[in-house]
């Protein structure tokens, strides 16, 4: 298939190698832009749920403390320059 496809670009050995890249990056676009977006509300890759062994959602049970503080999560900005 290749070798076909080679064979019928047009120009030599430049217009070869042009037509070669335009035609890889035109189907990573079509890939990219309308292929991708099409199939992935149909792939699993979202579809992620993190429970524990008793059900509760989160990987910790309701009487585990958590290990770290949780108001330090969002520290004050750092004055500007």
């Amino acid at each position: 298939m290749y070798a076909w496809l080679w064979r019928k670009l047009p120009f030599g050995l430049p217009g070869k190698l042009i037509g070669a890249l335009g035609l890889a990056v035109a189907t990573v676009a079509l890939l990219w832009y309308v292929v991708f977006p099409w199939a992935e509300p149909i792939l699993p890759f979202d579809d992620v749920q993190v429970s524990t062994e008793d059900g509760v959602p989160g990987g910790a049970s309701v009487d585990e403390d958590i290990p770290y503080p949780t108001d330090s999560d969002n520290p004050a900005p750092s004055p500007s320059r």
